[in-house]
């Protein structure tokens, strides 16, 4: 019932927000909160299943999905409550957006709510961390995503920048919480989990060429000062692998997170 409650808000977030934007009105002063609220909302979710379960409830498909939703939200607050009036409404809109439709996915049949403990291999806070930085890192992935296609369909070139320095920073950000996540605590938790640091399953070979794409989007950035619509597309390239590496080869590659 809470996480309906908190797809429901999101919802009409989602609604208020449609509603500012076609009056391209930008002074929007309720649907962040409402977004913070969902974010509460699921986090409290991940919190009780925990207790349930007696460990950290990030184990499987719905409690990762939620996880991952109730971070994107908190960003989005942040962001719109940061930047208050100078907020695009469109990277509002894009982020609610992306929480939303990963929550109407963990409300589907593809993510069985069923509460229950995880089994023994997956009791380790080593995976604990493995999944709670990944998400973290992609979370901003998300927002990064979003800015990178505003950046795309605009044309005015102020807010090109805004939104092109908005895409690094973003990147910065979540790429060595990602690495962090996905490479090092992953490797860790694979090494408790299955004798092996690394084994070239399909997630893992998925999560890496990720990782490359992001390395690629910085070092372009960085080291060869690349910009614009190039750095936009690696951008959202990444983020499509990323959903890729998570839902790809969850249902379409078997291997040895096949776990649900």
């Amino acid at each position: 019932m809470i996480a309906t409650a908190s797809f429901v808000i999101l919802l009409i977030s989602i609604t208020v927000q449609i509603v500012y934007i076609l009056r391209r009105n930008n002074s929007d002063r309720l649907s962040h909160f409402l977004v913070l609220v969902s974010s509460i909302l699921l986090f409290i979710v991940t919190v009780y299943r925990s207790i349930e379960i007696r460990f950290i409830a990030v184990t499987n498909t719905f409690e990762s999905l939620v996880f991952f939703s109730a971070v994107i939200c908190l960003l989005v607050f942040i962001y719109k409550f940061k930047l208050k009036e100078k907020a695009s409404e469109y990277m509002v809109f894009g982020g609610t957006i992306v929480a939303f439709i990963m929550l109407a996915v963990a409300s589907s049949p593809i993510a069985p709510k069923l509460i229950q403990a995880p089994i023994p291999v997956l009791r380790s806070y080593w995976l604990v961390l493995h999944v709670t930085f990944s998400f973290i890192g992609e979370s901003f992935f998300a927002l990064s995503f979003i800015s990178a296609i505003i950046y795309l369909l605009t044309k005015d070139e102020n807010k090109r920048q805004d939104l092109d320095r908005l895409t690094l920073n973003l990147i910065t950000i979540g790429y060595p919480i990602f690495t962090a996540g996905a490479l090092l605590f992953g490797s860790i938790w694979a090494r408790y989990a299955w004798g092996s640091f690394w084994s070239w399953d399909p997630k893992e070979t998925w999560a890496l060429i990720t990782w490359l794409v992001y390395t690629g989007y910085l070092h372009a950035r960085y080291i060869k000062k690349l910009r614009g619509s190039f750095s936009a597309i690696i951008a959202i390239t990444g983020f499509l692998f990323t959903l890729f590496t998570f839902f790809g080869v969850n249902f379409l590659l078997s291997g040895l997170h096949s776990y649900g």
